[in-house]
């Protein structure tokens, strides 16, 4: 029998007084709620009531047994409350596995609105460039730019993240202005370095929509995204970089964009979560809130 089942027919019981008095529109019959009581007495080991043909009343045994199983019943009502209610209205502790250059420009600056929006809903970004396990690490959502491997996730595209390629007008003035992507090959380049080793094969999408990827030179190879856009800034060489970190250099003068003409490869961005029948309202409001603000239609 479900004990908890055993459990809140027991208080009835206790309450009502009899077991015939506990059967009244339970849909029960009194056998089936003594045995219930009986159920609970074998599983304890004790007498639960004294039952005579006049009258019932507690052990010592069972009086502490009905107040526990008051305090547990209560608390399962509240937490059987509290679920349904996370699931009406967003709440809760919320983690986000995001890469660090995409939460650093796209999602960081969002958040205002979103929390705004949801004032019972605490945020959590964990800024990482490895790929985390989503159940693993006990995160609610992700944010995955790439192409996604074979998985069990729930995938909502975002708009893609485009690779432009810059460099500062003092180092334009020095050494001169490439015309066309071959032309790098008589430039420094600034290479972003990640555990593959450092990105010196740039990929371009020429006027005739075929593809053409460009071996750079350089002598400068950096693990960080803000430490390569400052050598950049600082007249050390041309880089290629997402666009979500040099818009602003570029609108103010610091940057310049070469090859504005070519079309810029772009890699694919997703938001994945874990597959649930019916996802919890605090994810559903933050899955909504991101592919709505960074979709590929965005509102």
């Amino acid at each position: 029998m479900d004990r908890f089942v055993s459990m809140s027919i027991f208080v009835r019981v206790v309450e009502r007084g009899s077991f015939a008095a506990a059967a009244e529109g339970s849909g029960m019959t009194a056998t089936m709620v003594g045995n219930h009581i009986r159920a609970l007495e074998r599983m304890l080991g004790a007498r639960l009531l004294n039952r005579t043909t006049r009258r019932q009343s507690l052990t010592e045994i069972g009086h502490s047994y009905y107040e526990q199983c008051v305090s547990i019943l209560a608390q399962l009502q509240s937490a059987e409350i509290d679920a349904r209610d996370m699931r009406a209205r967003p709440r809760g502790h919320l983690r986000v596995s995001a890469p660090i250059i995409y939460a650093s420009y796209k999602l960081a600056p969002a958040m205002k609105e979103y929390l705004e929006r949801y004032p019972d809903v605490h945020v959590e970004l964990s800024l990482s460039d490895r790929i985390v396990d989503l159940a693993d690490g006990g995160f609610d959502a992700a944010i995955r730019v790439g192409t996604l491997p074979d998985s069990n996730l729930i995938a909502r595209p975002l708009a893609p993240s485009k690779r432009i390629v810059c460099a500062a007008p003092a180092y334009l003035s020095k050494h001169g202005t490439p015309i066309e992507p071959k032309d790098l090959a008589d430039h420094h380049c600034l290479a972003f370095g990640v555990n593959s080793g450092p990105e010196r094969d740039w990929r371009f999408i020429l006027a005739d929509g075929t593809q053409q990827t460009v071996r750079v030179p350089g002598r400068l190879d950096v693990s960080g995204g803000q430490a390569l856009r400052q050598a950049a800034l600082a007249g050390l060489g041309i880089i290629w970089m997402p666009e979500i970190m040099l818009e602003n250099d570029i609108a103010e003068g610091r940057l310049v964009q070469l090859f504005a003409d070519l079309g810029a490869p772009a890699f694919p961005v997703h938001i994945v979560y874990l597959p649930e029948r019916k996802i919890t309202a605090k994810l559903a409001s933050f899955v909504d809130f991101v592919t709505a603000r960074f979709g590929l239609h965005p509102e």
